[in-house]
Order: C-alpha cells, then sequence, then structure tokens
C-alpha cells in the first residue's frame, strides 16, 4: 500500500484502452455486481498510510462519498478528473507524498453495499479502486445515510506514520447531500465492520474520535437532491463547523480537495491556489473559490493571531 508513483500516461492509456472496447471505468458495478469487492470489504480489515523510502513523508488522504440515488455521479466525476487531484498535490507541492484513498456510503438500514473501503495508494492503483466501487444508487429516502459508520472506521479502523510519527493528521473528505444516524449502531458495526461493541457509539463521540486524527471535511455539492437544504447544512455545521463545504458545482470537487489540502499543508493561501487552476485551465475556479473563502480566512486568522512574547535571550518566541 502506498507505494508506486502516479502516472497520468498510465491513466491515458488505460482510458484510451477501456473507450477502444467500450468498457466502463466501474465495469464492477456496471457489470451488474451488487456485492462489496473484496479489495473494498470493510470486515476486519485496517488500511494504513506508510512511509517509505519511496515516499518518507506521507500524506494520507481519503475520500469517501454517498452513492445513494442523487449522488450516484460523484464517482464518475472523481474518476475522470484524478488526473486534475493528483497534478495539483504532486507537481504544484500541496502536499508531500500524498497517498490517496477511496470509499463509499450507502444507507445501512436498507441498502446491500452500505461502506466500502480502498486501500492508500500513491499510484495508479487508486483509479482501479474507484472502478471497483459498487454504484448502488439505493438508500432509504429520509434524508439520512450512514456517514456515521464511515467516520467510526476511519476512527478505529485505520493507522497513518503521519500521526504516528509526526503528530500530523491526515485529511479525510466526506461528499455526500444528507445527514448522518444520531448513532455508530452496534448491530451493523458488527455486520459491516466485525467490532463487537457492547452499546451503541453516539454520533458526537463518533466524530470527535475522527476528527483527533483526520482533519475532517463535508463537502455538500450541487445538483445532489438535498442541496442548498438549511436543515443538512446547518447539521454539519454543527459537527465540523466551517470544514462543512458547500459545493454549486460538482465538478469542482476534485479541484476543492487539492486546494483544501494546499491550505491545510500552509503551501499556498486561496489567492495562489486559484491561479494555479487558471494556469491548469480549470473552470472552477469561481466555485472554489466562494467554497473555501472562509477555510481561507480562518487559517490566516490562525497565523494572524499566535501570540508572541520576547525570552531572556531577546528573541521573539511564538507561544
Amino acid at each position: 500500500m502506498g507505494s508506486g508513483t502516479w502516472s497520468t500516461d498510465v491513466y491515458d492509456a488505460a482510458d484510451r484502452y477501456r473507450r477502444s472496447t467500450g468498457r466502463s471505468a466501474f465495469s464492477y458495478s456496471d457489470s451488474g455486481a451488487r456485492t462489496v469487492h473484496p479489495a473494498l470489504d470493510p470486515r476486519d480489515a485496517m488500511r494504513e498510510s506508510r512511509d517509505s523510502d519511496e515516499h518518507p513523508q506521507s500524506t494520507p488522504v481519503a475520500v469517501l462519498f454517498d452513492v445513494t440515488g442523487s449522488m450516484g455521479n460523484v464517482p464518475r466525476v472523481l474518476q475522470t478528473k484524478l488526473p486534475q487531484l493528483l497534478g495539483l498535490l504532486q507537481r504544484q507541492g500541496y502536499a508531500t507524498d500524498p497517498q490517496i484513498m477511496f470509499g463509499a456510503i450507502g444507507d445501512a438500514t436498507c441498502d446491500r453495499v452500505p461502506l466500502q473501503v480502498g486501500q492508500f495508494e500513491s499510484d495508479n492503483r487508486m483509479d482501479d479502486d474507484l472502478g471497483r466501487i459498487v454504484l448502488e444508487g439505493g438508500g432509504g429516502g429520509q434524508m439520512t445515510e450512514s456517514y456515521e459508520l464511515a467516520m467510526y472506521f476511519m476512527a478505529r479502523h485505520t493507522r497513518t506514520d503521519s500521526w504516528e510519527k509526526r503528530g500530523r493528521r491526515g485529511y479525510l473528505f466526506v461528499i455526500g447531500d444528507e445527514l448522518a444516524y444520531p448513532r455508530a449502531k452496534a448491530r451493523e458495526v458488527a455486520g459491516l465492520i466485525g467490532d463487537n461493541l457492547a452499546e451503541d457509539v453516539p454520533l458526537r463521540q463518533v466524530v470527535d474520535e475522527v476528527t483527533r486524527c483526520w482533519d475532517t471535511y463535508y463537502l455538500l455539492p450541487a445538483g445532489s437532491h438535498y442541496a442548498g437544504n438549511a436543515k443538512v447544512l446547518d447539521f454539519w455545521r454543527d459537527l465540523l463547523g466551517q470544514n462543512a463545504v458547500v459545493l454549486d458545482d460538482l465538478d469542482a470537487v476534485c479541484e476543492t480537495i487539492a486546494l483544501t489540502i494546499g491550505l491545510g499543508e500552509q503551501a499556498i493561501d486561496l489567492d495562489e491556489g486559484l491561479r494555479d487552476l487558471d494556469r491548469a485551465g480549470s473552470a472552477a475556479t469561481g466555485t472554489v473559490s466562494k467554497a473555501l473563502a472562509r477555510l481561507d480566512r480562518r487559517r490566516r486568522a490562525e497565523v494572524s493571531t499566535l501570540p508572541a512574547f520576547r525570552d531572556t535571550a531577546g528573541e521573539v518566541t511564538r507561544l
């Protein structure tokens, strides 16, 4: 896991081959599969992002998206825009040695495949993981999906050298348009993930656990069923504050993720990131600017308000 290097040439070659043979980038799902692919099965699984000689300062990035009815187009957009995401992270130096994991979220009360989780990868195997995702398109229609189970998995079934060696949180992006259930139910956790819990885990506790190790964002894109719904946005802002981000264009999701990481790593400010998008020919500049303005202001505030004092040697020291 996490070895190798992303190659846009390899991605383009695979895309050309699929087009020439009429194959889908999501051939597992589009062939009719309705069970989780073994490589993405969360049961008794541990996903790891580790350093190596090849990638000595790994930066873990997890992207988990709702694949119920109203959100089924998200993975297809992600797949087509992977080169832009990796290009910004690597070529622009937004993150050191990024290792990316994809996963999918459904509804454990009614779906056959409510949770799918890939592995952290640095090379084109992340494209393979996307192709293994079942796009079930289910959901229960009650404005609630099993996001709490995905966050539970991230809190208790991931290990990263970034956190264990350097005390640096990874980046977790949850893309959806509905509410989470109020608790991770012990019965569902046992059935899907394999942990035997004595009792349900309240959602707030799940969020506290996952945000300890993961800088966690919720992206609410336009075009989804509950886009613009104040109840959904208020729900996630109560849990994650300004890390609940509204996107007015789903096609901007990869650029938004890349610039959010660049801001988090303090590799860029928002203006620099937007100029990078312009140079790359991206049409997402306006959407990303609007979505991340709150985050950029917060990052600047964090830096500018750090107190300072002079120690006995007369040097300025930040507390």
